[in-house]
C-alpha cells in the first residue's frame, strides 16, 4: 500500500504546538492598485504600524516556537517601503528565524536592493504574476510596468541564487492563460509555482467567482502540471483531496476524465500544455502537497499586530502587542478550534476527506461569515468516490500519523 505520506506531505512538528510559516503584513503602504488585494493597500504608512522594535520583538516570539522555528515571510503592502526592511531581515537571521519576503513588483524592485536583500540574509522570494503578457498582467495589478519589472526582479533573484517562488492568482482574466504561465515558470526557473485560488475578502470581492466545476478542473490541472513543475495550491486544500483521488485512480489503472466528471475547461488546458511541450517534456517527480490550513500549521500577523489563523480570514485572536505569539497560536479558541475537524459543518463535516482537506476556512468565511461552513469552490459529494477501500487505507494512513487533539501538545519542547 502507498502512504498518504507519500501522496500528502505531513508537516514534521505537531501542528499545535508550533507553525509552519507565520506571514507578516509588514505595511499596507503599495504603490499598486491590484484588483484582489487583500489589504486593500494604500500609498502612504499606517502610523499604527508595528515599529522597528515590535518587528524584532516579534521575530523574537516566533523564534519562541522553538528550531527549527518557523519560515517568517514579510509581506504586505509592498514590504520594500519599509526604511528598516534589511535591519530586520538580518535581525531575524541572527534570532534563529529563517526569513522570506513577498515583495511588489514595482519599480522599487531593483537587482541592487535584491542583492542587498539576499546579502542580509534572506532566504528566499516569492513574486506575483498573473499572466504571460503585459496586458493580463499589468490589467489585474492596475499599474502599467509592473509585468517587466516582475521579470526583472525574477531574473535578478535567480542570478543571485535566491529562492523564488511564483505566485499566480487564479481569477476569470486568465483562466485559458494558466499554461501560458506555467510555461514561463519553467523557462525562467523557479523553486515553485503557486495557483492561488481567490478569496473574496478586499478588493477581491469584486472579481467574479469560478464555479465548482471550473474550480474541479482548475486543480486537476494544477495536478497534471506538478509533473512539468513544481507546484501547490494556495487557498485550494481540496487540492490534497484531488492528489489521493489522482493517485487512487492512477493505480487502478481508471480514467480520471471520466470518474471525476472534467470539464472542457480541463480539455483546454491539457490541450493547451501540450502544444506548449509542458506535458511531453522530461518529467520529473511531483511535489507532494502540504497539509497546511488556517490555523493549522499558518498563522498571519497584520500590519497592527493582530494574529489571524489566515490574511484572508479577517477574524482576530490577539495581539503581538500583548500577548506572546506562541500563546495565542497554542491556546486561542479560534486557533483551536480551527484545527479541530469535528467543528466544521456541511459538507465538509460530513466529507471522509476533511482531516485531510479542510477546505479554505477564508474563503467559506468570505463567503458565508462563517470560518466552519463548507468550502463553497468544492464541488465533491462525500462519499461519492468509488475504490473506497483503497482510499480508506490511505486516510486511515493519514490520520493515523496526523491525528492531534486540538488543543496545546509539546509545550515543554519551546
Amino acid at each position: 500500500m502507498v502512504s498518504a505520506a507519500r501522496v500528502v506531505r505531513r508537516q514534521h512538528q505537531d501542528v499545535a504546538d508550533k507553525p509552519f510559516i507565520v506571514i507578516w503584513e509588514s505595511t499596507r503602504a503599495c504603490p499598486l492598485a491590484c484588483l484582489h488585494c487583500r489589504a486593500e493597500a494604500v500609498p502612504g504608512r499606517d502610523p499604527r504600524e508595528l515599529d522597528t522594535t515590535a518587528a524584532k520583538d516579534l521575530m523574537h516570539q516566533v523564534a519562541a516556537f522553538g528550531q527549527p522555528a518557523p519560515l517568517f515571510v514579510i509581506t504586505g503592502g509592498d514590504p520594500f517601503q519599509r526604511p528598516d526592511l534589511l535591519e530586520l531581515i538580518a535581525h531575524g537571521e541572527a534570532a534563529g528565524v529563517r526569513v522570506a519576503v513577498s515583495p511588489s513588483g514595482t519599480p522599487t524592485l531593483t537587482p541592487d536592493r535584491l542583492r542587498a536583500v539576499h546579502a542580509a540574509g534572506a532566504v528566499g522570494l516569492s513574486l506575483s504574476l498573473d499572466g504571460s503578457t503585459a496586458a493580463l498582467h499589468d490589467g489585474f495589478r492596475g499599474v502599467s510596468g509592473v509585468f517587466r519589472w516582475t521579470l526583472d526582479a525574477w531574473d535578478a533573484a535567480r542570478a543571485l541564487g535566491m529562492k523564488v517562488q511564483i505566485n499566480t492568482t487564479v481569477a476569470r482574466h486568465n483562466l485559458h492563460d494558466l499554461p501560458d504561465v506555467v510555461r514561463m515558470v519553467r523557462d525562467h526557473g523557479a523553486m515553485l509555482w503557486s495557483a492561488f485560488f481567490l478569496v473574496p475578502t478586499g478588493r477581491g470581492r469584486q472579481l467574479g467567482v469560478l464555479s465548482r466545476a471550473e474550480a474541479e478542473d482548475v486543480l486537476n490541472f494544477v495536478h497534471d502540471i506538478g509533473m512539468a513543475v513544481p507546484a501547490k495550491t494556495t487557498e485550494a486544500h481540496h487540492f490534497r483531496r484531488v492528489a489521493l483521488q489522482r493517485k487512487v485512480l492512477a493505480d487502478a489503472g481508471e480514467d480520471h476524465v471520466k470518474v471525476l466528471g472534467l470539464g472542457r475547461l480541463y480539455r483546454q488546458l491539457r490541450d493547451r500544455a501540450a502544444e506548449l511541450g509542458l506535458l511531453s517534456a522530461a518529467r520529473r517527480a511531483r511535489r507532494p502537497p502540504l497539509d497546511v490550513n488556517a490555523g493549522r500549521g499558518f498563522a498571519f500577523v497584520s500590519h497592527t499586530g493582530t494574529v489571524h489563523p489566515s490574511g484572508f480570514l479577517p477574524l482576530g485572536a490577539g495581539s503581538v502587542r500583548t500577548t506572546p505569539l506562541t500563546e495565542i497560536y497554542r491556546t486561542s479558541e479560534l486557533f483551536t478550534g480551527l484545527r479541530d475537524p469535528d467543528r466544521l459543518g456541511g459538507r465538509c463535516g460530513r466529507c471522509e476527506f476533511r482531516t485531510v482537506c479542510g477546505g479554505s476556512r477564508s474563503r467559506a468565511y468570505g463567503v458565508t461569515g462563517d470560518p466552519y461552513a463548507e468550502e463553497p469552490w468544492c464541488g465533491y459529494r462525500p462519499g461519492s468516490f468509488p475504490h473506497r477501500r483503497e482510499l480508506a487505507a490511505l486516510l486511515a494512513d493519514h490520520g493515523q500519523r496526523d491525528s492531534r487533539p486540538s488543543g496545546r501538545r509539546g509545550a515543554a519542547r519551546a
